[in-house]
C-alpha cells in the first residue's frame, strides 16, 4: 500500500505551483489557473477510480459508486443510491498558502483511493467536490461553488463585475460552465447522507495541545459592516484643536471600542480590517473615514447583540464629537452547528487513534456553511504550524495528514456498516 499521506503532500506541492500570479499562489474563480488546477485534480480523481464531471458553476466532482445491491440491478445505480459528499475548495486568497482548501479535496481523494486499491465499495456512493469558489476573491461573494450544489446560489450574483469589469456570467461561460443551467448543479437532498470536510485549523489551539486533529463543533456566524464617520476637513496648521471635527479621531476611538467589546465576551471576535481616511493628505484634517467591521461568534444571538452595541457606540462617539456616523451591514452568515451523530462518530475514532479528542468551534467560514442548508455536515480540523493561514508560510506535517486520512477511512467504514 502506498503512503497516501506522502502522496497528498506531493500533490499539494504540485497544485501550489498553479497560480494566476507569478511568484505567489493566487488561484481565483474561473481563471486559467483554476482550469489547470481542476484538470490536475480531475486526473487524480480518475486514478482513484472515480468518474469525473465539471458542473455548470465550474466545480470539479469525482464520483465513486456504491456497491451493487439487488435494487440497483433493476434501476440505474445513480437513480437509487444514497450518497456522501466529501471535499473542500480549490480557489485561494491572494498570496495564499498551499493547504487552505486543497488539503480537504486531496485527503478525500486519498480516502477513495484506499477504497479503490482494496476493492472496497460502500453501501452508498461517494462524491468528492473541488469547489470552484469559497474565498470570494474575484467577485466578493463567498461559497459560489458550494451554494450552487446546495441550490441556494443567488442568481443576482451573475451580474457582479470583477475588477476588470467582467460579469460573473461571462466568466462562467468563458470557463466552460453554463450560467443558465445552475439549477442543474443542485444535489438531491433526499439522497444525501451528509457532507464531511477536512480543513486546516487556521488557528493555534491544536499546536498548543500537541494534537494532530480535532472535531469542529460549530462554524461561527459572521456579520460584516461598513462604518463611516463624517467630520469636516480643514487645514492642519490653522484650525485650533478645540474647533476640529476630525473624523479619524472618532474612528480611532471606535476601533478601540471594537477591541474592548470583543474582549468582553468569550468566543467573540471583532476586527477592523480596512480604514480609508479622506481627503488623505498629510496636511489636511480627515473629513471622512470609512472602515470595515467584521464580527463573529458561534452563537448568533451573541454576535447580533455585539453588532447592535457597536453601532450604538459609533453613534455615541459621533454625537459626543459633534460629527455624523453611519453603520451599514454588508454581509451576514448565520452560525451552523455540525451534525451531532457524525461528530460523535469522529470523536470516537479520533480518541481511538489520538488518545484524546477535542471539539473546537471554527471562527472561519467554510463550504460546510452552504452545504448545511440541505444536509448534515461535519468537519475535521488538521493542525497547522503556528496557526498560520492565508499566508505563504501555511504548513501542515505529513504525520498530521496521515492521521486525518486514518480517521476519515475509519469514518467511511463505520458509516458503511451503519447503512448496510
Amino acid at each position: 500500500m502506498h503512503d497516501l499521506a506522502k502522496i497528498v503532500m506531493v500533490r499539494i506541492e504540485a497544485l501550489g505551483k498553479i497560480s494566476d500570479e507569478e511568484g505567489k499562489l493566487t488561484r481565483t474563480f474561473c481563471s486559467s489557473a483554476m482550469r489547470r488546477g481542476n484538470n490536475l485534480v480531475a486526473s487524480w480523481m480518475r486514478e482513484a477510480g472515480m468518474d469525473v464531471r465539471k458542473d455548470a458553476i465550474g466545480n470539479v466532482i469525482g464520483y465513486y459508486p456504491a456497491k451493487e445491491s439487488p435494487k440497483s440491478k433493476v434501476q440505474s445505480p445513480k437513480s437509487s443510491e444514497r450518497m456522501l459528499l466529501l471535499g473542500s475548495h480549490l480557489d485561494t486568497v491572494r498570496d495564499a498558502g498551499k493547504f487552505d482548501g486543497p488539503l480537504g479535496v486531496l485527503v478525500a481523494i486519498a480516502c477513495v483511493q484506499h477504497l479503490h486499491d482494496t476493492g472496497t465499495r460502500l453501501p452508498f456512493a461517494i462524491e468528492v467536490a473541488g469547489f470552484a469558489d469559497e474565498e470570494g476573491v474575484r467577485y466578493q461573494s463567498t461559497y459560489l461553488g458550494s451554494r450552487a450544489l446546495a441550490g441556494i446560489f443567488n442568481l443576482k450574483d451573475l451580474n457582479r463585475l470583477d475588477a476588470n469589469g467582467i460579469a460573473m456570467a461571462e466568466a462562467i461561460r468563458s470557463f466552460g460552465g453554463n450560467p443558465d443551467a445552475l439549477s442543474a448543479a443542485k444535489l438531491d437532498r433526499k439522497k444525501l447522507l451528509g457532507y464531511v470536510e477536512v480543513h486546516i485549523e487556521q488557528g493555534p489551539i491544536l499546536e498548543e495541545r500537541n494534537l494532530s486533529v480535532a472535531i469542529v463543533s460549530a462554524i461561527s456566524g459572521q456579520a460584516r459592516y461598513e462604518c463611516s464617520f463624517f467630520g469636516r476637513a480643514g487645514h492642519a496648521g490653522t484650525v485650533p484643536m478645540k474647533m476640529r471635527s476630525d473624523a479619524l479621531c472618532a474612528a480611532a476611538e471606535f476601533v478601540l471600542a471594537v477591541e474592548h467589546c470583543a474582549k468582553s465576551r468569550p468566543g467573540l471576535v471583532a476586527t477592523v480590517g480596512r480604514i480609508e481616511a479622506l481627503p488623505g493628505a498629510s496636511n489636511v484634517i480627515p473629513g471622512k473615514v470609512t472602515l470595515t467591521l467584521d464580527v463573529r461568534h458561534a452563537e448568533d444571538s451573541v454576535r447580533n447583540r455585539a453588532g447592535v452595541r457597536l453601532k450604538q457606540q459609533a453613534m455615541q462617539i459621533a454625537k459626543r464629537r459633534k460629527i455624523q456616523a453611519r453603520v451599514e451591514m454588508r454581509h451576514e452568515a448565520k452560525s451552523i452547528m455540525c451534525d451531532r451523530r457524525f461528530s460523535r462518530m469522529l470523536d470516537d475514532i479520533v480518541k481511538r487513534h489520538q488518545g484524546k479528542s477535542l471539539l473546537l468551534p471554527s471562527g472561519a467560514g467554510h463550504d460546510a456553511v452552504a452545504m448545511a442548508a440541505i444536509t448534515p455536515v461535519a468537519m475535521l480540523f488538521v493542525r497547522c504550524k503556528g496557526g498560520v493561514s492565508h499566508h505563504p508560510d501555511e504548513s501542515v506535517s505529513v504525520k498530521d495528514v496521515r492521521m486525518a486520512i486514518v480517521v476519515m477511512n475509519d469514518f467511511l467504514r463505520e458509516l458503511g456498516r451503519k447503512h448496510q
